[in-house]
């Protein structure tokens, strides 16, 4: 049997890393290849809602790979989010919907980046293409990663693709996508299992511009206040991570998905790149983001453009 080959999403993965690596496990079995999804963290609350749902396992965690071995990257293709020992992996294929940023490979390889909400509107539309059957599994995956991806299309990273690629898996799925999306997101904004410090890394993208490290984490709520009478032990731990890190500017968000807004803690070094990107003063090192629900589309282009 030809070497397997491992399927993987980001660091501190989210419902998105998780559903698209197992469907893109499907994908390729159904091509006859020997592939294995696995995680690079562990799996938060809103992914576990879907995979209870489903009444199926997570995939088992990789904490790094061997020179040579294979993989495909799905949702990521920056070395900082991915696993350990990625710079010398056989990178076989990537599917994504992020920038391009600090990746390179030493073989050709099978690339797929399209601006749209999600990376399973991406293994969608593969499915079409290749005119391989949905099955319910695979559809509830998706549309699971889609919801949570573009906040049940209410974030700005939402694009027609992504809503067409919903409609139909949510008929493929049999599920009200409206009863269905509100649950799960909601799954994921009960917080209190965590510390602070599992908080702060419960979904966080680190990356580098121009020499200087930066940390932007985001966590989902319904009650901002909620979540700021923790703010005091959230601060110790990003000042733990930012020594620890040598990390310029740590960003940790807060979002409402009822009201669609966020409120940001920023510390580190470099903390004027967010006042100057959103013109607007930090107080006691937070500011409050009206509109603002997407890390990828309204904050990451701010802090990258002014670090």
């Amino acid at each position: 049997m030809d070497e397997k080959i491992y399927i993987f999403g980001h660091k501190a993965p989210d419902t998105d890393s998780i559903c698209s690596s197992l469907v893109m496990e499907k994908f390729e079995q159904n091509l006859g290849l020997n592939v294995e999804a696995k995680r690079l963290g562990k799996v938060n609350k809103e992914t576990e809602y879907v995979l209870n749902y489903l009444g199926i396992e997570a995939p088992a965690l990789l904490e790094k790979v061997e020179e040579g071995q294979k993989v495909i990257l799905v949702d990521h293709n920056e070395f900082d989010q991915s696993v350990e020992g990625i710079e010398n992996a056989n990178i076989e294929t990537v599917i994504d919907h992020h920038r391009i940023a600090n990746f390179q490979t030493k073989t050709p390889l099978y690339y797929r980046a399209e601006p749209v909400g999600c990376t399973s509107t991406i293994l969608y539309k593969k499915f079409k293409e290749e005119g391989m059957q949905i099955e319910k599994k695979e559809a509830t995956l998706m549309l699971s990663a889609i919801v949570s991806d573009t906040l049940l299309l209410k974030s700005p990273t939402t694009t027609e693709d992504d809503k067409k690629a919903l409609t139909e898996l949510a008929k493929i799925a049999e599920i009200d996508l409206n009863e269905y999306g509100i649950e799960m997101l909601k799954a994921g904004t009960n917080l209190d299992d965590f510390s602070e410090e599992e908080l702060i890394n419960l979904d966080a993208k680190r990356s580098e511009k121009n020499g200087k490290k930066f940390v932007i984490a985001q966590v989902n709520t319904v009650s901002i206040p909620d979540v700021l009478k923790r703010k005091e032990k959230i601060e110790t731990a990003m000042r733990k991570d930012i020594e620890a890190n040598d990390i310029k500017v740590f960003i940790f968000a807060i979002t409402d998905i009822l009201n669609s807004n966020t409120q940001i803690i920023v510390l580190g070094e470099e903390t004027a790149v967010a006042e100057k990107g959103f013109a607007k003063n930090l107080e006691d090192n937070m500011m409050f983001l009206e509109g603002v629900v997407s890390r990828k589309k309204q904050i990451l282009p701010v802090i990258d453009q002014n670090l």
